[in-house]
């Protein structure tokens, strides 16, 4: 466990997905209802891997981030950060940073020698691109997608 100021970060182990739900909504508006939700992350992304930390301070989840350690041709032996989402009114308290460090930090003891993220593009993404830049990332890549 890690501690930021007021803030706990914990991973959260199958059975408490529900905990990351309200932090999660935010970022991912089609898992509305938590029941879904907890079926989908307890029943489908977690059993390839899928992992999920929270923020709590004394009163409620603060922040949630969703990641898997993978390995691939490309990227060796990585962590990739798949979801990162705070409550909408505790953004700017620094959730999603202390959230970040344990992310780090977790990729470190699992030695992995790269932390990778993808991030959707547009106005409404301005701010979050400026917090990964602020926070030592960089853009190495596009990353296309064909619908089908």
């Amino acid at each position: 466990m890690t501690q930021k100021r007021d803030t706990q970060i914990r991973e959260l182990p199958d059975g408490e997905s529900h905990l990351a739900h309200e932090a999660m909504r935010a970022l991912r508006p089609a898992q509305q209802d938590e029941q879904e939700f907890v079926n989908y992350v307890d029943g489908v992304l977690r059993p390839t891997g899928y992992r999920l930390i929270g923020a709590f301070a004394p009163e409620r989840e603060q922040a949630a981030a969703g990641f898997r350690i993978s390995d691939s041709m490309a990227l060796g032996h990585h962590l990739y950060l798949e979801d990162l989402s705070t409550v909408p009114d505790r953004r700017r308290e620094g959730h999603a940073r202390a959230l970040l460090e344990w992310l780090v930090q977790e990729a470190r003891r699992q030695d992995c020698g790269q932390l990778h993220l993808d991030s959707v593009v547009g106005p409404e993404r301005f701010d979050a691109h400026r917090f990964y830049h602020g926070n030592g990332f960089a853009i190495y890549a596009h990353h296309f997608a064909r619908i089908l």
